[in-house]
């Protein structure tokens, strides 16, 4: 494969499968870490900050309740005429050096769609002209020592011209990596390994 680098639900009602060395999803014990994160309130600054229940935080003294909510996220798989994936090599941490596929947060006031668009976009310059949702995943990404609960949204989608390929924004590299040699361990994220894990089994994802 050659990596283009930086210049100098179509599953039905198949459920995606967690057995096979799968991760599952975090307990309620595990959900609320993010939610310890935070010391004081942020309605009256008040010390008296104190666990709610495993998702909420909630002052003592003015009684505001903060809800940690899942952020939503995008990533698309992009296949080319030749049957390869579409894949991008994280520039940045968390998994800096791992394999990824383009995506990343929606902005506010965007679709999923507009979305994972926008990030195809920023992250390999090609322009989304059709995507099609195939199923969602949980996942928490740490960033700037804070872990943050993401709902991962994930799209197949098409491009108008895969030949203007080129890395930018979170992306290192990209490139197109053929069936035969896609290897789920080799992505960074976890529900990025668990979606790639699912597209294999799945030939209406990444082909036969």
């Amino acid at each position: 494969m050659k990596e283009n680098t930086k210049p100098n639900n179509c599953l039905g009602n198949q459920k995606p499968p967690l057995g096979g060395g799968l991760e599952r999803s975090p307990g309620s014990s595990e959900r609320g870490l993010g939610c310890s994160f935070f010391h004081f309130c942020p309605q009256c600054g008040s010390g008296r900050f104190v666990p709610n229940d495993f998702k909420s935080m909630r002052c003592e003294d003015c009684g505001f309740v903060y809800y940690l909510n899942p952020s939503a996220a995008t990533a698309a798989f992009i296949m080319n005429s030749k049957g390869e994936l579409l894949v991008t090599r994280r520039a940045l941490k968390p998994a800096k050096g791992t394999f990824d596929l383009p995506g990343g947060f929606c902005d506010i006031g965007e679709t999923l769609q507009e979305g994972v668009a926008r990030e195809v976009k920023e992250e390999t310059g090609l322009t989304v002209v059709s995507s099609k949702f195939l199923f969602s995943l949980p996942n928490k990404y740490v960033y700037s020592g804070f872990t943050v609960p993401t709902l991962d949204s994930f799209f197949l989608c098409r491009v108008d011209d895969d030949s203007v390929l080129h890395a930018n924004d979170d992306a290192a590299s990209a490139f197109w990596i053929a069936k035969s040699d896609i290897r789920p361990e080799q992505f960074g994220l976890g529900s990025i390994r668990r979606a790639v894990t699912i597209a294999l089994q799945h030939p209406s994802i990444v082909g036969e």
